[in-house]
């Protein structure tokens, strides 16, 4: 029987005070309009709902959620019915701050959904309140970002994947992870691609302009991220590399600035900073590289001569590897949207 002459998949998305209302809300709507905003539109017949959403908290009580955004839950976890599908939506974190603690009924109400059958959806930060019920140990995930070093630190068990837009945790496909902020774009539109066709996920992006972000995450992410440590050489050397970074024989001179052996610099470098030497620099240049992309309209040549690299083809081998994108699907990408907001070139 087709999808639509079913009845509608239940849909359970959690909010509790963290959580990010335009994700939470965001999805609410997308996933009611399946099935049906495309019909009005075009067709001027009415649809059928392909899902029965609903907002479900740890209390029943109104509350509200991040930037005092209303919410007011249809249920309790304690009263929930079962869910075909359980989303956790974006929530308000702090790079370095976990749910260890917080919601022990709600963790376990988790475990218990996807035990009982439920497929499991988190949209960026949504995936540390999932890797806080255990559910993500030893599976692939990914979220913002930003999170990359909070997974390393309190959920080492989980194969933190910063690239993707979407991941599957394992081989049944029961719990799928996106990556950054606007990504539950993605993830509303994989869930009624998933559980309505292929079709209607198109459709429906037509309708709300939605993009699929094919391109991952790499590209959004900078690349040099200063870290707290209490190396003082080291942290020369960073300041020294960030001005200098352009130059000729970089490293020889870094080592020469730290007046330390060079073996000594670069296994305190790594120590301090979790990154190699040469990789620093090489962040360094490719970051000034995306700046030049975005901003101005160099030849892709002649931003590789302008950040040191004589060898364009490396140069071009290096920036996919570190963005994701070769340099001109770089420009393309965003400096349109440089343009657009009167920052770009010849405004």
């Amino acid at each position: 029987m087709h999808r639509s002459e079913r009845e509608p998949v239940g849909a359970l998305i959690v909010a509790v005070p963290e959580t990010a209302g335009s994700s939470l809300y965001g999805m609410v709507d997308v996933l009611l309009a399946a099935g049906q905003v495309w019909q009005n539109l075009v067709s001027g017949e009415p649809g059928r709902p392909l899902f029965q959403v609903r907002i479900v908290s740890p209390g029943k009580a109104p509350f509200s959620c991040g930037n005092g955004i209303p919410v007011v839950p249809a249920c309790a976890v304690a009263d929930a019915p079962k869910a075909d599908i359980l989303i956790l939506p974006e929530l308000w974190l702090d790079p370095d701050e976990d749910l260890h603690g917080r919601y022990p009924e709600l963790m376990a109400w988790i475990r218990h959904q996807y035990a009982a059958g439920a497929t499991l959806y988190s949209a960026c930060s949504g995936a540390v309140m999932l890797a806080e019920t255990g559910l993500l140990d030893g599976c692939e995930a990914t979220s913002h970002w930003g999170y990359r070093e909070l997974f390393s630190k309190r959920y080492p068990k989980v194969s933190f994947r910063p690239e993707p837009n979407l991941v599957f945790a394992n081989s049944s496909g029961r719990i799928v992870t996106a990556g950054g902020t606007t990504s539950w774009h993605d993830l509303a539109l994989h869930i009624i691609a998933r559980h309505g066709s292929p079709g209607e996920a198109l459709r429906v992006a037509k309708v709300y302009l939605l993009k699929w972000h094919g391109e991952g995450q790499l590209p959004y992410a900078p690349l040099v991220r200063r870290t707290l440590h209490g190396d003082t050489v080291v942290r020369a050397c960073e300041e020294w590399l960030t001005g200098h970074f352009r130059e000729t024989a970089v490293i020889h001179r870094v080592v020469e600035q730290a007046r330390v052996p060079e073996r000594t610099l670069k296994r305190r470098f790594k120590a301090a900073t979790g990154t190699s030497l040469i990789a620093y620099l090489q962040n360094l240049r490719i970051e000034e590289a995306k700046r030049l992309l975005e901003t101005g309209s160099l030849a892709v040549d002649e931003i590789s001569a302008a950040v040191s690299y004589e060898d364009p083809s490396f140069f071009r081998r290096l920036f996919k590897r570190c963005t994701g994108l070769t340099p001109s699907q770089y420009r393309r990408l965003f400096h349109p949207v440089l343009k657009a907001s009167g920052n770009g070139p010849g405004t």
